[in-house]
């Protein structure tokens, strides 16, 4: 098994807030990620597929086909946008780095053909902060 990942790029705004809590209690939570005016990050996006080598070219999938599925399914939805209110497939979530992770994989698992499969989303908010997420 071969595994191959194409590193993407975007801006994202959003909140972590939770409407059931009081103010207080999301302050103490949540602290500076609760800002009423929301906050933002420069994420960096991994995503990792895996399959055997075609014969004929040597690639388990052309890296530019997927950079194509990856920003047409997930990075031109969410680039420069608030994740909270702009994006579809955050409508209702908590809009955290690991939710934000799994809503991803899901954007993309049913865009790849059936002779690779996604393997890992890697999801940095920050150089020191990231999630993976293996799709289990």
């Amino acid at each position: 098994m071969v595994y191959l990942t194409r590193s993407e790029h975007f801006n994202a705004a959003h909140k972590l807030y939770n409407p059931a809590w009081s103010y207080e209690k999301n302050e103490a939570v949540f602290g500076k990620c609760a800002n009423e005016n929301w906050h933002g990050h420069n994420y960096e996006l991994l995503v990792t597929i895996k399959g055997m080598p075609d014969p004929d070219t040597g690639f388990v999938f052309d890296v530019k086909k997927l950079s194509t599925i990856i920003n047409r399914e997930v990075i031109d939805k969410i680039d420069h946008r608030n994740l909270n209110i702009d994006v579809d497939f955050m409508k209702g979530k908590m809009c955290s780095t690991e939710n934000l992770a799994v809503a991803i994989w899901n954007e993309l698992k049913e865009h790849l053909p059936p002779n690779v499969a996604l393997h890992c989303i890697k999801l940095y908010e920050t150089p020191r902060i990231y999630v993976e997420y293996f799709g289990e």
